[in-house]
C-alpha cells in the first residue's frame, strides 16, 4: 500500500504564488511496468511550469497536479535502486518528494556532473539541440540570432550554436543580462530594452540577416525577427514568454523566402521516441568536450517553489533556477 509524501499541488488555475499549495498527504506514486520511482534530488524550473499553473500551456493536466518537468532523481526500487537519473516525469511533476519516469527515457547522470546542472540539462538543451539541428539544420559558419539569451532556453541555444560552429548574436534585457550573453561566448550581444536589434543584425550580416533565429519570446520580437531573417532563413518558434502569439503572414514568408518552424520537444516522446536517446547522446558528447555547460543562476530550497516560479515569470532570473529538497 502506497504511503504519503509532500508535494506542491495546483487545485485551481492562476499565478503560482496564489495557487500552489504544499500538501503533506499526497499518495506516493506506484510504478507500472516500464516505469521507475525516483526520489527527487533536483528540479529545474521552466516557463511551461508557470503557464501550466495559469492554465494557458498547450498541455493542460487535470486538476489537481504537481508541476516540474525537468529533474534528477535517485531510483528507489528494484535492480537499479540508488542510481541517479535525469529525465521528465510521467504524470505529476517534480515539485514533490517522489516521481515516476519511463525507464527508457531516463538516463544516468554522468560522473562529475553537478546535480543542478544535470537537472537543467534535460529539457532545455534537448529542446535547443532538436530545434537548431533537427528543425533548423544549422550549419557551421551560419549566423544564429538567439532571443532572451540570458535565460535558461537562450543560454543553452547560445552554447549549442557556438558548438555547431555558428556565429551567434544574442538579445537580452538590460546590461547585466547582455554581459551574461557575452560571457557565454556570443559574438554580439544586444540590449533589446535600449536598442533595436533589427538594424544591428542587418549591419552585422552585411544586410543579409540571420540564417537561423531561435525565438522563445514571440509577440513583438517575432514580428521584428521577420525583418532581419536571411534568404532561406529559418525562424524556430520555441515559446511565447512575451504573452502574445504573433502572426506569421504567409505572403511575407513567400516574398522573403524563409521558413517558420514550430518546436514542441514534448511531442517527440509520443511521435518520434527514438529521437530522445539520439539527442541525449549528442548532448553528452558535447558535455564531455565541455562545449556546453548549463548556466544555473540560482539554487533554492523546494519550499520556495511558488516565489521562484513567480520570479521566473517576471523575468527576474538568469539561466536556470533549480530547486533542491
Amino acid at each position: 500500500m502506497a504511503g504519503l509524501m509532500r508535494a506542491w499541488r495546483v487545485h485551481e488555475l492562476g499565478e503560482p504564488q496564489d495557487v500552489l499549495r504544499l500538501e503533506t498527504d499526497v499518495p506516493e506514486p506506484v510504478p507500472r511496468p516500464g516505469q521507475l520511482r525516483l526520489k527527487v534530488d533536483a528540479v529545474a524550473l521552466n516557463f511551461p511550469d508557470l503557464l501550466m499553473c495559469r492554465g494557458i500551456y498547450q498541455e493542460k493536466p487535470a486538476l489537481p497536479f504537481t508541476p516540474g518537468a525537468e529533474l534528477v532523481g535517485t531510483v528507489m526500487d528494484g535492480p537499479r535502486a540508488g542510481e541517479q537519473l535525469m529525465g521528465s516525469p510521467v504524470g505529476d511533476g517534480g515539485l514533490g518528494e517522489q516521481v515516476l519516469v519511463n525507464e527508457a527515457r531516463a538516463f544516468p547522470v554522468p560522473d562529475g556532473m553537478p546535480l543542478a546542472k544535470a537537472a537543467a540539462m534535460w529539457v532545455t538543451y534537448s529542446t535547443g539541440h532538436a530545434g537548431l539541428h533537427r528543425r533548423a539544420r544549422l550549419q557551421e559558419g551560419e549566423t544564429l540570432l538567439v532571443h532572451a539569451g540570458a535565460g535558461g532556453v537562450g543560454s543553452a541555444a547560445i552554447q549549442l550554436g557556438l558548438a555547431a560552429g555558428a556565429r551567434v548574436i544574442a538579445t537580452a534585457g538590460g546590461p547585466e543580462k547582455v554581459q551574461v550573453c557575452r560571457d557565454l561566448g556570443a559574438d554580439i550581444a544586444i540590449d533589446y530594452l535600449s536598442e533595436d536589434f533589427v538594424p544591428i543584425v542587418k549591419d552585422a550580416t552585411g544586410g543579409e540577416g540571420a540564417d537561423v533565429i531561435y525565438d522563445p519570446v514571440g509577440g513583438d520580437v517575432f514580428d521584428k525577427s521577420r525583418k532581419c531573417i536571411a534568404f532561406e532563413g529559418r525562424i524556430v518558434i520555441v515559446g511565447f514568454t512575451s504573452g502574445r502569439f504573433a502572426d506569421a503572414p504567409t505572403n511575407h514568408a513567400l516574398v522573403k523566402n524563409y521558413s517558420v518552424l514550430g518546436l514542441h520537444w514534448g511531442l517527440y516522446g509520443k511521435k518520434r521516441p527514438e529521437v530522445i536517446p539520439e539527442v541525449h547522446q549528442a548532448l553528452m558528447r558535447l558535455w564531455d568536450q565541455r562545449l556546453i555547460d548549463p548556466l544555473v543562476g540560482a539554487e533554492l530550497p523546494m519550499s520556495e517553489a511558488p516565489a521562484a516560479l513567480a520570479r521566473l515569470g517576471e523575468r527576474g532570473t538568469v539561466g536556470k533556477v533549480v530547486l533542491l529538497p
